[in-house]
This record gives C-alpha cells, structure tokens and sequence, in this order.
C-alpha cells in the first residue's frame, strides 16, 4: 500500500508552454499547487498549464540558419578563419586570393550544417509522431478523436487495451471489477510484469456512462509537476467530499494498458509536466577529451603563428631601413609606407595571411569524418548483433566513439540491465521444510543436469510449459492436501502485486478474515508471534542458503482477523487516509496496529537470472582497471545477492563496507571506519605518524589508490547515499567509493544516480560511461560522459536519451575494448600526421621569408596547395582506415584485457614537462642543421653572391676603423702643433 501525505504548499518553478495554432509561447511561473477542474477548460485555460505537446528538436525553418552559424562561430578556429577572409579583403596586406580561404571556410560550415539539420529533422520526425497520436477524449458531451499534442489538463480520455497513456491522468473507471486495470511499465522503469492500478470506489462506479463521465465536476488539487515517479500527492474534492490520491490512483504517460478492455481518466499533468518528460531532463552537450585537446592545440598554433608573424616583421623592419630603403624610388611603396616600422606592421599580417595553414580549418570536418566511419563499423558489426529481437547496436551519438577508449567508471542499473528481469519461481520454505533442491536415492543433495528429470504439470492445464521444476516432494504435499503448502499458495495467489512490502486483507469462503503479508525478511520477522521463534530460525537459515545462490527472497505471513476487529481497524485506515496533515504518520501507525502477531508461512526464492555473459564481462572489464558501480532501486539483500552472482563480490573480498546509517553522524562515523581499514589504521597504530600522513594526504586528493592493498567492496542504501551527498561528506564519500574495487548504491532514486556519476566526473576528473534500461536511469545517462540505453526485452526511452545502445550488457566489452581503443588509437595517430602536414608547409614559408627580404611572397601556387592539400586529407583517412583496420585485430585486445590498461595520455600531455621538453629539443634539432649548413656552405663554397655580401660587410668594418684612425692622426698633428708653439712662446 502506497504511503503518502499532502503538504499545506508546494513550490514549484515551471516553465509553461502552450503551442497554440503553431505560435510558441513560453514563460516562468511559480507553481505552488496544481489545481485541475474536470471537462471545465475555461477554469484551467487560466492557469496557463502546458499542453500535451512535446518538443526535443532545436531548430526551426526560420532559426536554422542564425542558430546553426552561431552555433559554429562558437569554434576558435572558424572565427579565426572569417577574420583572415576579412583580412584578404585588404590589399595592401593581402597576397592570397580570398578564394582560398572562404572555399574551404564554406565547405567546413556546409557539411556541418547539413549534418545538424539531418540530425534535427529525425528530432522533428519523432515529435510529429508522439504530437500527432490519437487520443478519443470526451468533448461537448460524446467522444471525439484528437491528437495528442491538443490534450489539456482537465480533459477526460478514455484508454484502450495495449495502448500507451498519452499523460499523467487520474483513473477514473475501468471495464475490470472495483475499477482495477493493469499496466506494464517498462517505459518509465524497465520492468516488464504487469502492476495494478485502481480507481477510487466512487468514481469507479462512473464506468463507461458518457453522460455521467461528462458531469463529473471534480476538482484535483495535488502536488506540482516533479519527477518522482514512485510517489503522488493529491486530493479530490467532488460532490462535497474529499478523496485521498496516490501514485496507485494515477496512470503516468509512458505506460501500457494491458489486459483491461478500457478505462477512463482525467489528464492531471500533459507535456512537459508529465513525470517521463520532467525525468528526461535538459540535454548536455557532450565533448570529448580528444575536443578540448584539439581546442587547446589551436590556441597554442595560433600562438606560435603569431610568434612566427613578429619575428618575420621585425625582419621585414630591419630589412626596409637597411636595404629596403633604397628601393622604394622604383616602386609605388612610399605612398603606402614612410617608415620601416609601419611596413613591418604590415607584413605581419600579411604573414599571418600566408602561413594560415597553420591552423587547421579542415581539422574538425575530418575528424567528424573520422568519427562517422568509426560509427557504422559498430553499427555493423556483427558480434554486437542480438538475433532474438533482431536489434543491431546503433551509435546515436557519432562525437564520442574515441572517448569509448578511455573509461575508467561504469555506473550500471541492475534490473533489465544486468539481469533479465525475467522471474523464475526456484525455490521456497513452506512451515520449515525448504523444497526446491533434488535429491539421490541416498538422501543427498544432487545438482540440476540434463538428465534430470523435471516434474510432470500434464495434470494442470492452466500450468505454464516453460516453466521447470524439479523437486517432486513439493507437488506430493500439494497432492496430499497438506493445508500449510496450501495456504502458502493461496497467499501467493492472492498477494501478488509488485510492491517492496505486499499486503491484502481477504475473507475466506466460510467468513474467516485473513490479513495475508509478503515482505523482506528483516521487516516481517519484527511482526511475528512468539511463538514463531523456532520456525523462524528455521526459514531463516533457508534464506541465507538461498541468499548464498543469487536468489531474491521474501519472507510470507498471515493472520486471522475478527469481523469487529477489522471493521474497527479499517475505520481507523480511513481517517487517516482521508488526512491533509500528518497523513504518512497517521497511515503508518494504522499497519503498525494491524500487523503484530502475525503467523510465519514460509518464504519464496525467486531467480532473476542474468544476461548471458554479464560474469565474463564484469571480470573482463575489471581487468582493464575499469570499476564498475551498480546504482539500484533494489533493496541491500537483492542488490548483494546479485553482486554476489555476477562476482562483483566475492567471499574472498577483504571486507565488504556496508553504509546504512539514517543520520549525517552515523553515516560520517561509517565512512571514517571504513577509510581507516583502507589505510591499514591496524598496522599502523605502532607508527601513528605514519596513518596521519595519509590521511593528510587523502584530503588533499594526492593518495593513489594502488596505496590499498587488496580487494574492498562498498554497499550503500539510499537513505544513506542522501546524506553521503551533502557537501560536508561527500569528500570523505568519493574518497572511499573510489578506493574500493566494487560500490553499490541500493534504493537510490533517478536524481541520486545522477548526483552519483556528477561527484565522480566532479571529484576524480574521469571519463564515465552510464548504462540502464528505463527511464529512471536516463538523469544517470545524460549526466555520464557517455550514456548507453539497454534494448531488448524493456522500453525504449533509455535508448532515447542515450549516445549507444545494444541489446545485451554483454555487448559493452567489444563496444570499450575494441570499438574504443580503435576510435582512440586512429585518432590520435590521424592528428599526429595531420599537424605534421600543416607544419611542413607552413616553416616552407616561414624559411622563404628569410630568403625574399620578409617581403610576404609565396613560395606555392594557393590553387595548387589548396588542391593538394584537399587530396591529403581525403587520401589519409582513406590510408589510415585502410591499413589500420588490418593491422590492429580485434582479438588481443579480448584475450589479454589486463595487458591493456588503456587510458589515453592526450588530455593529460601539455601538463607534463616532459612534452615541453620533447618539443624544444625538436626545434632546435631541426633548426640546427640548416643554421649549421649555410655557414659551412659560406665558409667553403661560398657563391659569388655570398663573396659580395662577404666584401661589403669587410668594407662596412673597415670604413668605421679608417674613420677612427683619421681622427687618431688628426690629434697627433694637433698636439704637436701645439707643442711646437709652446716651445717658440717659451723662447721669447
């Protein structure tokens, strides 16, 4: 039973759209409350609540061209590009064509543009499909067909069977008794067995009566749009009553109506507003390491082109005043230049013009090229091929394939992801006799092999063919009447909704009331007689056996009930229920009142057996020093029996740290144990400076996690994980989780996975990778680095919203450790060869310049360059995906995984010395030979050319010496001369 309370205000900011006839309108309110009023579309027209119109795609016909080129220009290279075409312009500094800058500048935004609006016209293609479904809602007094997208709250639609729900409606009446009606829910998330939903009792009696379903006048008035999907808050107010509303009484959009003829409901959110849509959440704008890395590089060249252009105009300077200047007579150059520093000023940016190269404005467009081709060998690659449902796996997202190589954490749902969320009865307990185990002829426990012979249900015609069983023992008991194995199945029959702790009051055919009750064991051992003492010691250890193989239990009672007392009860149930404040708290003391001294029946093991090779991929990937993270909805025991499965866990684990504590203190008290067992607080008591130091240095991030020595596993719950969130702990958290070889978050909400995934991208700087399968994962999926959707058995909106998706979590190792480090290793081998290219033609100018007086002359004709330099960057992808695919097989990669601890060191380089270093020592060594070869080549061969320069700069050193000896003569006379008048001065 579903537990919830209505809180005296809500707030809520929204943004609400209304598409009306096409013209967009958009605004922010502050919703307190929602307040709906039934087939009254005047009273919420007023309220400005959103339409059923849903809208993912980012351009229109109008907005395409300003958006897209703006989108563009956000790129450094393509404004560096449209400032050189406006510099080519210029005459006086340009000696290009600005043919050859604005040709390709064109073609780079082309092929962009037509590939964004490929990508937003499949955006728009899947809105138009969702806008335009039908929809029979009631109109004016009869039903009427309309499409989805013009659904309002407020409006009655009626559902039929195996239709999807067009929004978040109140159910009203259905064809099936006292208003049930079932629905699969796989869409929101990923689960694919039927839940029961049921309408008040009075509105159910509503059925299929138009005329009555059009005078229904009731007002809804219930909690604001929000994205929890487990829990509805709301009260209906009609015919001078009030009626308790809760997530049971609501049917979310997403969902499929199955196995009821039809129903009726009344929209309480459409659009936006609708849970799935408020769980969608806003789209990033993924990047990958690979694109900040080109990104910085190109601010770098642009650096190292200005470097190049000041030193090729301080050249131009002392060029023009020594020589230049005696030119300039016979060229038209003294009506543009006065003065040596203003021709170099001008030089400079006719350098820049010229040794644009440089920079690489086809970098992006070939990389995307790159990138698309690595795309289609995924989406062809056979090995990733599901046949059962013939899904292939799809890239959905074609900028990202290279980050594939480089993950270091994978947050993973369990559900449907991991498992097949298929659900086999294996074995039980039933009054302290466990069943499910075969047996020899010597009473001693046996495996399960072909040759075993499965129970024969040809006496049954209702029993499912597939199913196998094969202990006999428990068929005997049925047949023989044994009353406990009985009523076990009677309980069974009747409890079998899919709530975490199930309970249904029934009365048998001769009156008896019983409250029948399915649980986890550690909640309903609490509620049990005393007299149960030894059973329950008994089932107890049945369930840890069970436990121990995988399997999910739960724990089965029953209690006999009076006719007074329950009708005493239940009068106390609905008060509390019809409670506006303190509702939780009245509800719970009403089943703490009803559920004491029950009797203990037995418990059910049931398996969720795994994907096939889940345990081979988990190890494979844990191999190449991969930590994969499990954030389940599943409570702690279901969570570790299928860690325990897929050996995420293990008995020879150093110690599995368990977090379960309800308050900040208890939770910080948990995490502080744990991190001194990491540390080896034990060992070091007898050098207590020793334990200081790390955890000194733990603070400070510098703590490697090769300092743990051994295997350490993290299970957290979700009352837990909320405070471990805060921003006071969730340093000591991450510091934790990240040293452990296995974490698993239990009973986490969409928004907590999330969180999750962002303080590890936030704390460690890592690339991560989400994986799930409903919509409860997608916040998870888009938060990630790379998000993958699970198709296959479950819904489709995790593939969605996700960047690759495949049927089997299996899949995941090919798509890492070989797609991955493929798309890595090209790249970055394409990259290397590509700055090569550009710089060998670019210094061929630079050199030049010191041979043409820096006067910003060609060496290459543009048209030739700007053909073959088109004909590099076609012909190297061509060689690179030719040779490279040949040469790098598949195979090594999946055997030895260990070998191959592959994260990528580019996003990393330009912070380590040593590049620095390996840069410089490559200048120098390439500059040194031709520095070298020019003054041995003027020494012992030298032109006659080199013999004029050779004779004027003797001439130029000899003219100031001359000059300095006349003058030395000058003063020699002029002292003797006066010497020679003193002496005749001194004789008269």
């Amino acid at each position: 039973m579903c537990k919830c309370w209505l809180p005296s205000k809500w707030y809520h900011l929204s943004a609400v759209m209304n598409d009306d006839e096409g013209d967009g309108h958009q605004g922010i309110s502050m919703e307190e409350e929602r307040r709906v009023k039934a087939n009254d579309p005047e009273h919420n027209e007023k309220f400005q609540y959103a339409n059923n119109r849903i809208k993912t795609s980012k351009y229109n016909i109008l907005t395409f061209l300003p958006v897209n080129l703006f989108e563009q220009f956000q790129r450094v290279a393509n404004a560096y590009f449209l400032s050189l075409l406006i510099l080519q312009l210029i005459p006086e500094i340009s000696s290009l064509s600005w043919f050859t800058t604005i040709v390709p500048l064109m073609m780079v935004f082309t092929i962009t543009a037509v590939k964004d609006a490929t990508d937003d016209c499949f955006r728009h293609k899947s809105d138009n499909q969702v806008n335009n479904r039908q929809a029979e809602v009631l109109i004016g007094g009869r039903l009427q067909n309309e499409k989805w997208m013009n659904v309002r709250p407020g409006d009655v639609i009626k559902l039929e069977n195996n239709t999807f729900v067009a929004a978040d409606v109140l159910l009203l009446s259905s064809s099936e008794p006292h208003g049930l009606c079932y629905i699969e829910t796989a869409e929101l998330d990923g689960e694919t067995n039927l839940k029961v939903h049921q309408a008040l009792p009075d509105t159910s009696e509503l059925g299929a009566d138009i005329r009555r379903l059009a005078e229904f006048d009731g007002v809804v008035v219930c909690e604001p749009p929000n994205n929890k999907l487990d829990t509805f808050t709301g009260v209906l107010f009609w015919k001078d009553n009030r009626y308790s509303l809760n997530n049971e009484k609501m049917l979310l959009r997403g969902c499929v109506l199955r196995n009821t003829e039809w129903c009726f409901g009344m929209v309480i959110f459409a659009g936006p507003d609708t849970k799935l849509m408020q769980n969608s959440g806003r789209t990033k704008f993924k990047r990958t390491s690979i694109d900040r890395l080109m990104n910085t590089l190109v601010l770098w060249i642009f650096g190292f082109l200005v470097c190049m252009g000041i030193i090729l105009a301080v050249g131009n300077s002392i060029w023009e005043h020594q020589v230049g200047a005696h030119f300039r007579i016979y060229l038209y150059w003294n009506e543009v230049v006065n003065s040596s520093v203003f021709s170099g000023f001008l030089t400079f940016w006719s350098y820049i013009i010229i040794l644009n190269s440089v920079v690489p404005i086809s970098l992006y467009v070939s990389v995307e090229v790159i990138r698309l081709g690595h795309s289609y060998f995924i989406n062809w690659d056979r090995k990733m091929y599901y046949p059962k449902k013939d899904t292939p796996a799809e890239v959905r997202t074609t900028t990202l394939n290279e980050e594939l190589g480089q993950i270091e954490y994978i947050f993973s749902d369990k559900t449907g992801t991991i498992t097949q969320n298929i659900m086999t009865f294996n074995k039980c307990s039933i009054n302290g006799k466990a069943y499910g185990d075969v047996y020899d002829d010597f009473g001693r426990k046996t495996g399960i092999n072909e040759k075993t012979v499965p129970v024969d249900f040809s006496f049954n015609p209702l029993a499912d063919r597939k199913f196998q069983f094969y202990d006999h023992s428990l068929i005997e008991s049925i047949k023989l009447g044994d009353a406990m194995v009985h009523e076990f199945f009677r309980l069974l029959s009747l409890c079998h909704t899919v709530m975490p702790e199930e309970k249904n009051a029934v009365q048998s055919p001769d009156g008896q009331i019983k409250l029948y009750c399915k649980g986890a064991d550690t909640i309903l051992f609490e509620r049990l007689h005393p007299s149960n003492e030894e059973l329950m010691s008994l089932t107890s250890d049945h369930l840890e056996e069970f436990a121990g193989e995988g399997l999910r239990t739960l724990a089965l009672a029953y209690k006999n009930l009076t006719e007074e007392h329950f009708k005493e009860w239940f009068k106390i149930l609905q008060e509390a229920n019809t409670s506006l404040d303190s509702r939780n708290e009245y509800l719970a003391a009403a089943y703490e009142e009803i559920e004491k001294d029950m009797m203990l029946l037995g418990a059910t093991a049931i398996e969720d057996k795994l994907q096939e090779g889940v345990t081979e991929t988990i190890a494979s990937l844990s191999l190449a020093n991969i930590k994969i993270w499990v954030l389940t909805g599943d409570k702690q025991e279901t969570a570790m029996n299928i860690g325990y499965s897929c050996h995420m866990l293990t008995d020879t684990m150093n110690e599995i740290f368990v977090v379960a504590g309800h308050t900040v203190k208890e939770v910080r008290e948990e995490l502080r144990k744990a991190k001194e067992h990491l540390f080896g607080q034990n060992k070091d008591l007898s050098n207590g400076h020793v334990f200081c130091e790390k955890m000194q240095e733990s603070k400070q991030g510098s703590v490697l996690e090769e300092t743990v020595t051994g295997d350490y596993a993290l299970v957290i719950n979700g009352h837990s994980l909320a405070h471990a969130l805060e921003a006071d702990l969730e340093n000591e958290f991450v510091e934790v989780a990240c040293l452990c070889k296995t974490v698993i978050c239990c009973r986490v909400t969409p928004l907590q996975k999330a969180q999750v995934v962002e303080l590890v991208k936030k704390h460690r700087k890592a690339v991560t990778l989400a994986i799930g399968d409903g919509a409860n994962d997608i916040s998870m999926i888009k938060s990630a680095h790379i998000g993958i959707g699970i198709s296959g058995e479950e819904g489709m909106q995790a593939v969605l919203a996700s960047d690759y998706s495949f049927a089997q979590f299996r899949y995941l190792k090919r798509l890492l450790l070989v797609h991955g480090r493929w798309s890595y290793f090209r790249m970055c081998k394409f990259l290397c060869y590509f700055f090569y290219k550009n710089f060998a033609f670019t210094l061929v100018h630079f050199w030049f310049g010191f041979f043409c007086g820096f006067s910003a002359q060609i060496v290459l004709d543009t048209s030739y360059w700007t053909a073959i330099n088109r004909f590099f960057i076609l012909g190297s992808i061509a060689v690179y995906f030719a040779i490279l695919f040949a040469m790098h097989s598949d195979g090594i990669f999946v055997i030895f995984p260990n070998h191959f601890p592959f994260v990528g060191n580019s996003r990393n380089s330009l912070g380590q010395i040593s590049v620095w270093l390996v840069i410089l020592l490559t200048t120098v060594i390439s500059v040194m030979p031709v520095i070298t070869f020019r003054f041995l080549k003027e020494d012992l061969n030298p032109t006659q050319t080199d013999q004029v320069r050779k004779l004027q700069k003797v001439r130029r050193k000899q003219k100031p010496l001359q000059n300095y000896m006349r003058r030395v003569y000058r003063t020699q006379e002029d002292l003797h001369m006066l010497f020679l008048i003193k002496r005749a001065l001194g004789n008269l």
